[in-house]
């Protein structure tokens, strides 16, 4: 039983019925354990009979590994057949698409940004101490950057719901309903969020903060395993009342 914030108690989370619900969890670049991760995904929902296959991902498939061009052409191009897709906006889509709006400070190059170009095939920005060089790096990046994946950072979801559930990349302000939200929490909360004890109007899955296990809270589910660190990337799979994962 969980909580809710008029203090009384609520059913155990669930997903609609005659659905099975994948959220996975932050990718940052590594596109060759997001393919690992949606051939698993593939076997699972193989049993999954009549049940509707959903797939949400959660945000923050660019920046710091290797291959953020290969994640976004795979996720634009029905990476699980059959499913339907849901993609949540990162904290660092975020600041990718400040960077091309401009004018660009170097936040986004502290953060993972510069292997990031790498991934477009731009090489020639290391040094990033004044302003011409970063409305440089801005101006090629417009250019690399191809319509199609400009149209899917452009077009990212910041939350979705499925029965019980609400997903979102970082968390939520507690006290403060999903509708109500401020983008910049949906997409940067930490400590208010991370240590509520609180019941929420939803049961949470998120990404965002890095966990060395999967963890579930009776308000939240956890799966950012830092794939990019560890080799590991999760997905939560959600059906009925149950939980369980897939990982790398």
């Amino acid at each position: 039983m969980l909580k809710s914030w008029l203090g009384l108690e609520a059913p155990a989370a669930r997903v609609p019925p005659g659905r099975r619900v994948y959220a996975i969890g932050d990718i940052h670049g590594r596109d060759d354990l997001l393919e690992r991760l949606l051939q698993a995904i593939r076997a699972d929902a193989a049993t999954a009979g009549d049940l509707a296959p959903v797939a949400v991902f959660l945000g923050d498939y660019v920046d710091r590994g290797p291959m953020s061009f290969e994640v976004i052409d795979r996720l634009i191009n029905e990476p699980l057949p059959g499913f339907r897709h849901v993609f949540l906006k990162g904290n660092h889509e975020a600041m990718m698409l400040d960077f091309l709006a401009g004018p660009p400070d170097a936040l986004w190059f502290d953060n993972g940004g510069f292997e990031t170009l790498l991934s477009y095939g731009l090489d020639g920005y290391r040094l990033f101490s004044h302003a011409a060089a970063l409305e440089e790096a801005r101006q090629a990046l417009n250019a690399a950057l191809p319509a199609a994946h400009r149209r899917f950072l452009e077009g990212l979801a910041l939350s979705h719901v499925e029965g019980d559930y609400a997903f979102v990349h970082a968390g939520l302000r507690p006290g403060v309903a999903l509708a109500e939200q401020r983008d910049r929490d949906l997409l940067w909360i930490r400590g208010p969020f991370l240590a509520s004890r609180e019941g929420l109007t939803h049961r949470v899955v998120h990404g965002h903060t890095i966990v060395q296990r999967p963890e579930v809270h009776a308000n939240r589910i956890a799966i950012d395993t830092g794939a990019v660190y560890s080799g590991t990337l999760t997905s939560v799979v959600l059906e009925g009342a149950s939980v369980r994962f897939l990982s790398t």
